[in-house]
């Protein structure tokens, strides 16, 4: 057994050690904000904060998470109250497929966490290997500076 700290609650897991987090987050917790992509780190669509940092969790073995703490998209905000991040997607309409989103939303909070002043080029940067086919770049890019507006007015 194997304690995981996700969404800021401890879960015993039953699984190899070796076992990809997102596997773990999907199957056994039934989080399914990060999504299965490539299965080899590369696309985004896996992405979790571990210990605020984003990370793919496709090719993140859960014994590597033991002691830290772990968010997926379902610990950022409610239906009723979503997290500022969340909120600024929403009302850009930055989605179109949405495969993507839980990626970007994720890689979002990081990058307003350790920058929350971002230039569009810091931005652009942040997010250039969250792959996204739909072409919704444009609004995506608004959703983040739109976050970072509403951070920033949080803490005015």
């Amino acid at each position: 057994m194997m304690r995981l700290n996700v969404n800021g609650r401890i879960h015993q897991v039953s699984a190899s050690p070796d076992t990809p987090l997102l596997y773990v987050l999907r199957n056994d917790l039934a989080l399914n904000g990060p999504k299965y992509g490539c299965g080899l780190g590369e696309c985004g669509t896996c992405t979790v904060l571990i210990d605020g940092v984003a990370a793919r969790s496709c090719v993140i073995p859960i014994e590597g998470c033991t002691g830290r703490e772990i968010v997926t998209l379902e610990g950022l905000g409610s239906r009723d109250a979503p997290d500022p991040v969340q909120e600024a997607f929403i009302t850009e309409q930055a989605a179109q497929c949405g495969y993507c989103l839980n990626g970007m939303i994720m890689t979002t909070k990081a990058l307003l966490t350790r920058n929350p002043h971002p230039t569009e080029r810091e931005v652009m940067e942040a997010l250039r290997y969250n792959l996204c086919r739909c072409g919704a770049h444009i609004e995506i890019i608004r959703a983040v500076m739109r976050a970072a507006g509403a951070a920033v007015e949080a803490r005015d």
